[in-house]
């Protein structure tokens, strides 16, 4: 219509007309097109080459024509000066446009800058992340080695080794994925990446490292590193932007170089893996304390025995010379040296194993109370039992014999010679009471 009336200089009284049943015959069709197109997609992609020059000359004729434009207003409202200034001006601008057309650094940067925000993102992030966390939290293998085979995925690099940092210049070697582990390597060698990434916070490529170390300033790489072989990354791995790993990563099967998005990538996993390997060394750090606190409590409970048992062989060396000659106390000397044996080999079991006898049976409390007193005649005030009724209990003999035998010492231990300990059992509904009293000194507040 417009095109008609543009031709013939006159409207078209026919089109004029038509127009309206025309846009009806449209407007369906588009609102069909626009149902099938919801996020209007067209599928169709510019080259990142072609993107990148196609700007290029967009900029520089935007560039061009603003140093026309400033050249103008210079000669026009310069006076004497105003060619010379617009001579001057215009020979600034052109150079200064010849730097940034031929300078690598910033056309880089203009090709980032240009494929973040025109241009199609080279992953599918939803599809690596699901792929990143199912790999990261598979059970087959040691969190460690997950976090080495996650990375090593995203880049298609077969193998990785990851160093954990245990103190301030300690670093070690907690997982070798697909590949032998090195040898160990000096501390200093260590310290020297982790003044670089505290630094830089800066992926080393070993390859652009090699080509050109003056890309990567401030930092000398141990021969240690450049000598693994195939090593090709070295990743920083770092919570609240502070050093706790290190991972070396092997040449990638399908790219030999990163860009931007590999880099951006890369640091996305590192903080998801520096959050599980913080927590896996407080874990470990933890059962480390457990294991430790289990072994003291198992140990408290040896001194004592070792201790009852020294008391029971002292007081037969102490009578030995009186008595030696009686047969009924080389007898029961004999009993005493041969349950002393065996009790120290229990010992020696349970210090072995880490773990205690927990084997229960039922006994008669007031027997075993009974035969737990001549035991304790050693030292003054000794200890009187008193037996209510007959009480049967589930305990293993030794354990429980060895608790209340310390309670009677530390009885007698607290109280003066001429004072008293006295035992005692009675039944309380359908439980055994033990008392034990003495009129010793007792605790302080």
């Amino acid at each position: 219509y417009y095109s008609d009336a543009l031709l013939f200089n006159v409207i078209n009284a026919n089109l004029w007309v038509a127009r309206g049943a025309v846009n009806a015959i449209a407007v369906p069709l588009i609102a069909i097109s626009i149902k099938r197109n919801p996020k209007w997609n067209t599928g169709m992609h510019v080259s990142k080459q072609m993107l990148f020059r196609s700007a290029t000359i967009m900029g520089t004729a935007i560039y061009l024509l603003s140093m026309s434009a400033v050249g103008y207003v210079l000669k026009y409202y310069g006076g004497d000066w105003g060619t010379a200034l617009q001579v001057i001006f215009l020979f600034g601008a052109i150079t200064l446009l010849l730097v940034g057309l031929f300078s690598g650094k910033i056309r880089a940067k203009a090709q980032v800058l240009l494929s973040k925000h025109f241009y199609n993102f080279k992953y599918d992030y939803r599809e690596e992340w699901l792929s990143f966390i199912k790999i990261l939290s598979d059970e087959k293998y040691p969190l460690p080695d997950n976090c080495s085979n996650a990375i090593s995925t995203l880049l298609s690099s077969p193998g990785a080794l990851m160093w954990v940092k245990r103190d301030r210049s300690h670093f070690d070697l907690i997982s070798h994925w697909n590949m032998p582990p090195p040898q160990l390597a000096p501390s200093e060698h260590f310290q020297l990446l982790k003044n670089y990434f505290d630094d830089s916070h800066w992926i080393i490529d070993l390859d652009e490292y090699k080509e050109s170390p003056s890309t990567y300033e401030n930092i000398d790489i141990p021969r240690y590193f450049l000598d693994i072989r195939d090593a090709w990354l070295l990743i920083p791995i770092e919570l609240n932007n502070e050093l706790i790993g290190i991972m070396l990563l092997t040449h990638s099967h399908s790219q030999t170089a990163l860009n931007w998005e590999d880099r951006d990538l890369i640091k996305m996993a590192t903080f998801q893996i520096a959050v599980n390997l913080s927590q896996y060394e407080a874990n470990r750090a933890l059962t480390q304390a457990r294991q430790f606190e289990a072994f003291n409590r198992l140990s408290v409970y040896i001194v004592h025995d070792l201790k009852n048992i020294l008391g029971q062989l002292s007081l037969l060396i102490s009578n030995a010379e009186k008595h030696k000659h009686n047969p009924a106390f080389i007898d029961d000397m004999i009993s005493t040296v041969e349950n002393s044996v065996l009790r120290m080999n229990s010992l020696m079991k349970q210090l072995r194993s880490g773990t205690t006898d927990n084997v229960s049976e039922t006994i008669e409390l007031n027997t075993v109370l009974q035969g737990l007193l001549p035991n304790h005649l050693k030292l003054l005030p000794l200890p009187t039992f008193t037996a209510n009724d007959e009480l049967y209990i589930a305990a293993n003999p030794e354990k429980f014999a060895t608790v209340v035998g310390h309670i009677i010492q530390n009885a007698q231990e607290a109280t003066e010679n001429n004072g008293f300990v006295t035992i005692e059992t009675t039944k309380s509904d359908n439980s055994a009471r033990i008392i034990i009293k003495d009129n010793g000194s007792g605790m302080d507040a």
